[in-house]
């Protein structure tokens, strides 16, 4: 399909953590936005924060995204997709609490957009949880990767499954359904898939939030190490900046090349320990500083190769000292 640089883009989930961020990319770089949302108040924030883009930004209500049918209305004459919503938590007790919407979501905003011919390309938020796999050695992991090995630990345990596992999942099997559709589709829908893999996403909030303990998983993890004592002890991943993750939408829509293509979306891999030694120096007062350089030396034991999105997107990543910069600065305005 060809590059999309303009036209009205569809994003899901809109008022979520990642998903204010795409549409602040996207109104940024001159698209119209459409935000669905569960409801006209899950969207009055997001009115408020880009009124001054005007007509450019509107919302759709969609009360409950693994219904049947749920996006006919929302689809209506958009360009592009952007499918950000989906369960990111690991409280789940029955595996189905998050399979079901990362599923059930993902086909009904594909099954939407088949039925509408305006548009040409869905672009869906899945995440490196269904790239990587348990592994008794470090490994670094590419988009010909999927984490088949949750998938049959879910099946096998069910409840007793971890939760890591669970969430894993979730991703893996709603990715793979979203590639399915299309293959199964190909010769009646007028659009291609693009799929972003990124993992833990970090950096400042713009979406609504009363305290820190209302943090999405992530950001809520990040607070965390900042301000507790022994957080930052143990632990580690591979992370990308949320501002990042928000313009590899956009580019996924611009770059011709994106279509039907899986990308990595990362920064690199850190220990806890590192982000507290990124942190601006005049910050360190009021934070947990750990031990420093504790994380120096640590052999990480999951990273992902990146330079897909490099070569595709062009993709230039922030670096850890620049995120956790803004994350101070988001802290401190706050009141945090």
């Amino acid at each position: 399909m060809p590059a999309i640089t303009a036209g009205t883009v569809l994003v899901s989930g809109a008022n979520g953590f990642v998903a204010v961020w795409v549409v602040r990319s996207l109104l940024e770089n001159g698209f119209f936005v459409r935000g669905a949302v569960r409801s006209a108040e899950k969207g009055a924030h997001l009115r408020q924060q880009f009124s001054k883009y005007g007509d450019r930004f509107g919302l759709a209500i969609v009360p409950d995204i693994t219904k049947v049918r749920a996006f006919d209305d929302a689809v209506k004459g958009v360009d592009a997709i952007a499918h950000t919503a989906s369960p990111y938590h690991f409280q789940a007790d029955d595996p189905a609490e998050l399979l079901e919407p990362a599923i059930k979501g993902t086909l009904g905003i594909l099954e939407s957009a088949r039925k509408c011919n305006s548009v040409k390309r869905v672009v869906v938020t899945s995440s490196t949880a269904a790239v990587l796999h348990d592994s008794p050695t470090p490994m670094v992991f590419s988009e010909a990767d999927w984490d088949d090995q949750a998938v049959e630990e879910v099946e096998k345990k069910g409840r007793a499954a971890s939760n890591a596992h669970k969430y894993r999942a979730s991703k893996t099997l709603a990715e793979r359904a979203a590639w399915d559709f299309a293959k199964k589709h190909q010769s009646e829908i007028g659009w291609d898939l693009s799929v972003l893999n990124p993992p833990l996403i970090l950096g400042p909030v713009i979406h609504e939030v009363s305290s820190p303990d209302a943090l999405n998983t992530s950001a809520r993890q990040m607070h965390g190490v900042f301000t507790k004592p022994d957080a930052a002890a143990s632990g580690g991943g591979c992370w990308v900046d949320v501002r990042d993750i928000a313009l590899a939408h956009v580019l996924a829509l611009q770059k011709q090349e994106a279509g039907g293509e899986r990308i990595i979306i990362s920064a690199g891999a850190f220990k806890w320990q590192d982000w507290l030694d990124a942190a601006p120096a005049e910050s360190k007062s009021k934070y947990q500083k750990g031990t420093p350089g504790a994380g120096k030396d640590a052999v990480h034991p999951v990273r992902y190769d990146a330079s897909k999105s490099k070569r595709i997107l062009g993709m230039q990543y922030r670096s850890m000292e620049e995120t956790a910069e803004a994350v101070v600065d988001d802290y401190e305005q706050r009141g945090w």
